[in-house]
């Protein structure tokens, strides 16, 4: 553990149980330490328990937000939906206790763009999670909703959790077997 992992919280904070996705708020001045910083969130260890935060409140911890794929692309309303960007916003989307963003963990399986009356597009995700039972599958939903919608060109998400055909590690990119030691 380095010191620049410990981090004493500035404000209060809304924060999400790993791996049970329960809301709890941490309060000013509580100790914790950053066990991952990737993609636009943080995985918190708090008195030994495992908490997701969200980017957007990275100064809680005195960090920087991190700029998403949509905060740098000068996408206006109406624009063509880029779906290059759509997929590189989702690699900033991580499981709270993988350290492998979901794009590459093989979690989503399609990326569907309609362009609805308004000029907007309503944006389908279908993606699976590495266990049916995880508890943090509502959150990484949400998650993945949240950052699509940050374009400027997206009206309407919906994100459909699927189950068929299961996810193995085979649906991993080589990065992510090599980030996760499966060779």
């Amino acid at each position: 553990m380095k010191m620049s992992d410990v981090a004493i919280l500035r404000r209060e904070v809304e924060v999400t149980t790993v791996p049970y996705g329960e809301k709890m708020t941490l309060l000013p001045g509580q100790e914790v330490l950053v066990t991952q910083a990737m993609g636009a969130s943080f995985t918190l260890n708090v008195m030994g328990n495992l908490v997701y935060l969200d980017g957007k409140d990275a100064d809680a911890i005195n960090r920087e937000v991190v700029l998403l794929p949509s905060d740098k692309a000068n996408i206006q309303a109406k624009d063509e939906v880029n779906l290059d960007l759509l997929w590189d916003q989702l690699r900033t989307v991580y499981d709270p206790e993988i350290p492998v963003n979901i794009v590459d963990l093989g979690l989503i399986y399609d990326i569907s763009t309609t362009r609805l009356d308004t000029g907007n597009y309503h944006i389908g995700v279908q993606m699976t999670l590495t266990a049916p039972g995880c508890g943090m599958g509502p959150v990484l939903v949400q998650d993945v909703e949240d950052k699509l919608k940050q374009f400027a060109n997206v009206e309407k998400t919906d994100v459909v959790l699927v189950f068929d055909p299961p996810w193995n590690s085979e649906m991993m990119t080589e990065e992510a077997k090599l980030e996760l030691g499966l060779f």
